[in-house]
């Protein structure tokens, strides 16, 4: 506190300020971009940042941290496309809100939430960063693979009226995620004598292909069905209020309480990200939501969670980042050089030396979630504009973003390859009616299920049960994947046994709705 008007005479400083901005605006382009993930923003960005004090350098990585999270939501809720894996969850009721004429309530909700989300968890950052920290040291091998386990429980909840179909595209997933050599032994899998394959599926060209190519073939078989607009009244969607009514704030408020802890408990956990936290905040807001069938048919309550949730990670990655030097995700990992090479050291010194710089950049953290939020509101009316551009212009766009994306990643054409590969089994996928949501879900979290898995056999001799038993934390995990298996059916079964006896006499009668109360 003493030293609480240098760091606001540092984060008001044109260099800062001009770094905050700069930043927003890069990380919102890039994160609308179909391929460009935070990741890659911030590694871009990163050599641009040599020339600046260490306080406008970081600050500026922050903000393009932060804002490339928010900005896959854009192509998410308008195109299907999804331009970060974190904004995933959010394509499936933000493009139905779009369909239905309400691209604007989508971006609107999603603008909102996403920077509620992360100002919150800048606040977290701010105030409870050590007490937070110490969590994520408790966790061994045991608690990271029921961890994952209990992630792959959501499958259930994503797979909507059709529970086998939703098993099936997760399994696809899990067996996907094996292909390449074996993370303990080195042993190649499932390569079939294709070198490329060792190094395993990339992550956002099969995204891409799974949600975007995907996208395209159904709008190019659209267009020979006689289909020409995107949306079902066009003229709507730039019609209604961009921010949320305060009936709509009401509804949401809970989900966005329990999504922001989630993302930041999740950002806290290394290995853990964006994608991971949103999937967990969107599974556990349509558990507990009275609407729960809403979900995946433009519900605003599924935008919300997945949105407030992934942007909230990005403050709880920077925990132990900064009082550890653990990063809680890929993007950290990157600001983790990034503060090395302009001479902090995360540890105690950062927030006794170096307090100065350290808060200057948690503050100008919390400036770009808010910088984030008003310039989303204000160009929300223009940026809902690509929802009315017609199906012949906007597929070969959706295409060649995508293309240019996938390649873009690593200067490899094998990675186009695999994305139009997605593509096709996304494209097949929806014909049949199963989800994609539930293979990316399987990608995502397969290695982190396995490599803890062998790590823990390896640290328990043996003993596999007394060893997790002996942890609380992989008890409490242990209850919660149980409930998070066995909850529809028990709701389901408890719901068939309510029964509505006639009223006797002249007693009133009285509606009872089941499916909701």
């Amino acid at each position: 506190m003493s030293q609480f008007a240098a760091v606001l005479s540092t984060v008001f400083s044109g260099e800062v300020m001009l770094a905050i901005a700069i930043g927003t605006l890069a990380g919102m382009v890039i994160g609308a971009m179909p391929g460009l993930s935070a990741t890659m923003g911030v590694a871009l960005l990163t050599p641009l940042t040599y020339t600046l004090s260490p306080s406008a350098a970081i600050s500026m990585l922050a903000a393009v941290y932060t804002s490339a999270i928010y900005g896959g939501s854009i192509t998410a809720c308008l195109l299907h496309t999804p331009g970060t894996p974190a904004s995933a969850a959010t394509a499936a009721d933000g493009y139905a809100l779009t369909k239905q004429g309400q691209g604007m309530k989508a971006i609107g909700i999603s603008t909102v939430c996403s920077m509620i989300g992360g100002t919150i968890s800048a606040i977290a950052l701010l105030l409870i960063s050590e007490p937070l920290s110490r969590i994520s040291l408790m966790f061994t091998p045991a608690e990271y693979m029921l961890l994952g386990l209990f992630g792959l429980t959501i499958i259930g909840s994503l797979s909507g009226d059709n529970l086998l179909k939703g098993l099936i595209a997760g399994a696809v997933g899990l067996v996907i995620a094996c292909i390449g050599l074996d993370g303990m032994s080195g042993v190649p899998r499932y390569v079939f004598g294709i070198t490329r394959l060792e190094s395993g599926i990339s992550m956002v060209p099969a995204m891409i292909g799974m949600f975007s190519i995907s996208q395209a073939m159904i709008i190019t078989e659209d267009l020979f069905k006689g289909k020409s607009l995107i949306v079902d009244d066009p003229s709507s969607t730039l019609k209604g209020r961009v921010l949320p009514t305060a009936k709509e704030m009401k509804r949401i408020t809970p989900t966005v309480i329990k999504s922001t802890i989630i993302g930041i408990f999740v950002g806290i956990l290394p290995a853990a990200g964006g994608d991971i936290g949103s999937w967990v905040g969107y599974n556990n807001a349509k558990k507990s939501s009275k609407h729960p069938e809403e979900f995946g048919h433009g519900s605003i309550e599924g935008i919300a969670a997945s949105e407030t949730a992934n942007n909230a990670v990005t403050g709880g990655a920077l925990i132990p980042l900064l009082t550890l030097g653990i990063p809680g995700s890929g993007t950290a990992a990157i600001m983790l050089g990034s503060l090395m090479i302009h001479g902090m050291q995360p540890g105690p010194e950062l927030f006794t030396k170096q307090a100065v710089q350290t808060y200057t950049i948690i503050v100008a953290f919390m400036l770009a979630n808010i910088l984030m939020g008003i310039l989303g509101l204000l160009i929300s009316k223009y940026v809902a504009r690509v929802a009315l551009v017609p199906m012949s212009i906007l597929c070969p766009v959706i295409v060649a973003l995508s293309t240019i994306g996938s390649y873009a990643i690593n200067n490899s054409i094998f990675d186009v390859y695999v994305m139009a590969f997605f593509g096709l089994l996304g494209y097949l996928f929806r014909k049949a009616n199963i989800g994609s949501a539930p293979v990316i879900l399987g990608v995502i979290l397969s290695s982190m299920v396995e490599k803890n898995y062998r790590r823990m056999l390896i640290l328990s001799r043996g003993a596999v049960l007394p060893y997790i038993f002996s942890h609380p934390i992989a008890i409490v995990l242990i209850v919660m994947i149980l409930l998070g298996v066995f909850s529809p059916f028990l709701v389901k079964k408890i719901n068939s046994k309510i029964v509505i006896k006639e009223p006797a006499g002249d007693a009133p009668e009285i509606d009872i709705d089941v499916g909701e109360d």
